[in-house]
């Protein structure tokens, strides 16, 4: 496998430089704010990521105030606590993008939230305390156990949501791929997802970064050289 120092310096070159290349890397995910999320906002950031899957990610952004208003603030208690009719009527809210299922996933997903509290005292204590060397379980987990949380949107709600994580972008698996990593184009099999973690993992020993940076690096030292940053809001 190519070291990471080579990823590194070839993306400062396409970037312009170290200076110009640090300010495109996103800050350093803190295990203190994770443990200080509320409930609602985890169930906010999984709704709007399913919301966004297959959207204009814009469209949903800007109809937002009105998805906090229709799903009363994403309070999982007081969702939980609404009848059938709540919910068939938000299918008809033009406050919202009305798609049955995935209204009907937040309801699921304020379920799973709130168990998910029970048990660990809250959902961002539990993501805190989740390995930190074993992102896929979580994404596995997220999966298993939520509504529509799987594939891509499961990787962007735990990027969203402040853990320290990778994605599998594009970019990010042409540079594992280019790297020596032999895995699929599309990675989705449980063997090559495990296969860029324990990468990911190695390269983090190595440098001393953490995941998100290692992710965002590698989208940026491959691909299209985006004169701005195309990576916001933690897409690589």
């Amino acid at each position: 496998m190519l070291a990471f120092a080579e990823i590194k310096a070839r993306a400062e070159e396409r970037k312009g430089g170290a200076k110009a290349f640090a300010k495109l890397l996103p800050p350093k995910p803190k295990v203190s704010d994770l443990k200080k999320l509320m409930d609602d906002r985890a169930l906010a950031t999984m709704a709007k990521q399913i919301f966004r899957a297959g959207f204009n990610w814009a469209v949903i952004d800007k109809k937002w105030p009105g998805f906090e208003e229709a799903f009363l603030g994403f309070d999982p208690g007081a969702l939980l606590f609404q009848p059938d009719e709540f919910w068939e009527a938000l299918v008809s809210n033009k406050q919202i993008v009305r798609h049955g299922a995935k209204i009907m996933s937040v309801r699921d997903n304020a379920r799973f939230v709130a168990d998910t509290a029970t048990a660990h005292g809250s959902f961002g204590t539990f993501l805190a305390d989740w390995p930190a060397d074993d992102i896929v379980g979580l994404w596995t987990h997220l999966s298993k156990h939520g509504s529509r949380l799987g594939g891509a949107t499961g990787q962007y709600v735990v990027r969203f949501l402040g853990k320290d994580s990778f994605v599998t972008s594009g970019d990010v698996v042409s540079c594992l791929r280019d790297s020596g990593l032999e895995i699929a184009q599309k990675p989705s099999s449980q063997r090559d997802l495990k296969k860029i973690q324990t990468q990911m993992n190695a390269w983090a020993d190595e440098t001393g970064l953490p995941l998100t940076h290692i992710s965002r690096i590698c989208a940026m030292s491959i691909g299209k050289n985006y004169e701005t940053d195309a990576y916001a809001e933690g897409s690589a």
